[in-house]
């Protein structure tokens, strides 16, 4: 990735909120269930977080091609494949499909951490803890 330099106090904000949002993690909570659907509930909701943070963004006057937009947009391609694909089982987890889907979860924790990074040193916040 890049740099991100916000070009506006409504892009700020955005970048802000997105920094916030990903302070959840990818990773199951205490309450998980065992199954890859209950697994990949939170990024479901994260996505809905993105969506509404670049419908607040473009309704202030945001403009669609700014960076925090496209930061937006590739988390919600991140998540978006791996609720799709996992969502729908409900089976317990086997070895193998636990090793996928740690791999999946991996991968989309791994984007998160370099995007949230981007956002930190772009926004100023790099003091705080990531």
């Amino acid at each position: 990735m890049a740099e991100w330099i916000p070009g506006d106090h409504a892009e700020l904000t955005a970048g802000w909120r997105l920094w916030l949002a990903l302070s959840s993690s990818a990773w199951p909570g205490p309450d998980w269930d065992g199954s890859p659907s209950d697994a990949v509930r939170g990024l479901r909701q994260f996505v809905a977080s993105c969506d509404d943070i670049l419908t607040g963004y473009l309704a202030e006057g945001g403009k669609d091609d700014a960076t925090v937009v496209g930061l937006l947009r590739s988390m919600h391609l991140a998540a978006s494949w791996i609720f799709e694909l996992w969502s729908d089982d409900t089976l317990p987890l086997d070895g193998e499909r636990a090793s996928l889907l740690h791999g999946d979860l991996a991968g989309f924790a791994d984007h998160a951490q370099g995007v949230r990074t981007l956002l930190a040193v772009g926004g100023g916040w790099s003091a705080l803890p990531l």
